[in-house]
């Protein structure tokens, strides 16, 4: 195997997931990191890209840049591990359970580790006075998320019948099978994963009902806490659950774990992202850089880890 920074590497990023401009932002970035870390660096959009092709670049090593479908979700990890050219993060199992939301939080649950209550609503079987039956299950407030979206595309709050079924019929429109969650009152953190290597825990403050696509990526009022504010011993609780929700989905390599904590103190697994946004201010880059990690530093441990991992 070559050293590390004479790997010829190729970012693949775009698509044509409904995360296509997060992920476009995103490849850029990291391209701009690997190529500063002395890399030599192909960035190759897959929209309307043959990714056959990649065989006859003589490609060390793919960097994943995709966010959600087709890029986070096992297919093109399954692709490149069928073309024997190795890649960053989780492999096909790791990235398709982790994506799926209700299959995630079904090993949670099997597992003890602590989630929200929740229902399965599939549209095939949905009829209109089921809403209420799953809000009076659930505590009349609740989260809808269509099971295999992410940058929480297709999410809304329900506190009605009325709007629970709108929101399903939104949410429909991405799935077949979509997640009803109770709703969490209380503060939402991420903690970044790198190898096995829980980052810093960042705190996430937004005016909004919940943190939703806007407040991600438009809105100039989201407050990022990193340090996150809890003691050590609560980050380092923290910590631990979110690396073993990372490794019950068989998450590999890095990734983002989604967390928060109720009105009574208790943490609620939210989901496992596997490849997290990876802008310069995303909050994978926010935690590594406390940690003591520059961006381009961060991206070169994606690439060694995924080498060791390889070996």
């Amino acid at each position: 195997m070559k050293p590390l920074l004479q790997q010829k590497l190729a970012v693949l990023y775009g698509g044509t997931s409904a995360e296509r401009a997060v992920s476009l932002n995103s490849g850029q970035a990291i391209a701009k990191g690997l190529a500063s870390a002395g890399f030599n660096v192909q960035l190759i959009d897959t929209k309307d890209y043959c990714l056959s092709d990649l065989a006859k670049l003589d490609i060390d090593r793919v960097f994943i840049a995709l966010h959600g479908r087709g890029g986070e979700d096992g297919c093109v990890q399954g692709a490149l591990q069928y073309m024997n050219i190795p890649y960053t993060g989780s492999d096909v199992l790791g990235s398709a359970l982790s994506m799926d939301k209700i299959r995630s939080k079904q090993v949670f649950q099997a597992l003890g580790l602590p989630t929200a209550a929740f229902a399965i609503v599939n549209k095939a079987e949905y009829q209109i006075a089921d809403a209420a039956k799953v809000l009076e299950k659930l505590g009349n407030v609740v989260m809808v998320k269509p099971a295999n979206e992410g940058s929480s595309i297709g999410m809304s709050k329900a506190n009605n019948a009325q709007e629970l079924h709108q929101a399903l019929m939104a949410a429909f429109h991405y799935d077949q099978q979509v997640l009803v969650e109770a709703w969490i009152q209380g503060p939402e953190y991420t903690v970044a994963i790198l190898g096995q290597t829980p980052l810093p825990a960042i705190h996430m403050q937004t005016p909004h009902d919940f943190y939703d696509y806007d407040a991600k990526y438009q809105s100039n009022s989201t407050q990022y806490h990193c340090p996150c504010g809890l003691s050590a011993a609560d980050e380092a609780e923290l910590q631990n659950i979110a690396l073993k929700a990372f490794n019950a989905t068989g998450a590999k390599g890095w990734g983002r774990v989604d967390v928060m904590r109720n009105n009574q103190g208790q943490w609620q697994l939210l989901e496992v992202n596997t490849v997290p946004g990876m802008t310069e201010t995303s909050l994978v880059p926010k935690a590594a850089k406390v940690y003591g990690l520059s961006f381009s530093e961060l991206v070169t441990k994606i690439v060694a880890i995924s080498v060791e991992g390889s070996e």
